[in-house]
């Protein structure tokens, strides 16, 4: 497929004699957000790590534009559930750092995330602390420094778990908003049914120990941002059924 980004083919892992994922193949096309759902424990995180280049797959190979990117950090940019910001650097500092690691002098790297701030939602907060914004515009600002990492690709494990339900509902809307605007493509980690089928377009559940993909499911449904109202639909049900077969 002429616009698959991410292409994952039948990665295992295996530490000390044991499976923790088990012939994991998953693709994610330009633009797309693709939600890998499952309990804690069933190796998520673990097929991330091989993805973003930080531990090698037992077997298996993980293509990016068609480059094999095993073992190669750096080309996918990857946020955990908390934000991570350092608490002694400026948001403009926080978010420009990736540009500073990979060798950008500090004005340039600046300069360089300055020009996304008021798409982020964060024009205005360029001098203040992390301490000082709220949990919401926190996330926003560790997402851009996502971007700033690696404009391709985006890895989001949990990024809106910590956040309450009505500040959560608030960052889906405006993630899938930002996502179109700057090209995106992302794979988003979430235990959580209901934000699955509210924010992807299709949805690669794994279950079991080792964990394996036992089901791809397409969603066709909205993405509007009365998502309370959308949960009490009898589509958006069935979906929840269908999903709870195969966890």
């Amino acid at each position: 497929m002429n616009d698959v980004k991410l292409q994952v083919r039948n990665v295992s892992v295996e530490f000390d004699g044991k499976k923790i994922i088990e012939n994991i193949s998953i693709d994610l096309r330009e633009g797309e957000l693709v939600c890998i759902l499952g309990a804690s424990g069933v190796g998520k995180t673990t097929l991330f790590n091989v993805i973003s280049g930080l531990i090698a797959p037992t077997c298996g190979e993980v293509f990016l534009n068609g480059e094999n990117i095993i073992k190669t950090s750096g080309k996918i940019s990857y946020m955990l559930q908390k934000d991570l910001l350092l608490p002694f650097k400026t948001i403009i500092d926080n978010v420009s750092l990736p540009l500073i690691i990979k060798g950008e002098k500090k004005s340039v790297a600046r300069k360089k995330a300055q020009k996304y701030f008021k798409e982020f939602g964060l024009e205005g907060t360029e001098k203040k602390y992390p301490s000082q914004l709220s949990g919401g515009m926190r996330q926003r600002a560790a997402l851009l420094r996502t971007y700033m990492f690696s404009c391709e690709v985006s890895l989001l494990d949990e990024p809106f778990s910590a956040l309450d339900a009505i500040t959560k509902h608030k960052m889906h809307n405006w993630y899938l908003n930002i996502m179109k605007k700057i090209k995106m493509s992302t794979l988003f980690i979430t235990h959580d049914i209901d934000e699955a089928i509210l924010i992807s377009r299709r949805i690669y559940i794994i279950s079991g120990r080792p964990g394996k993909i036992t089901k791809e499911l397409e969603i066709n449904l909205p993405k509007s941002e009365n998502s309370e109202e959308l949960t009490l639909t009898e589509k958006f049900i069935e979906y929840k059924r269908k999903i709870l077969k195969f966890l």
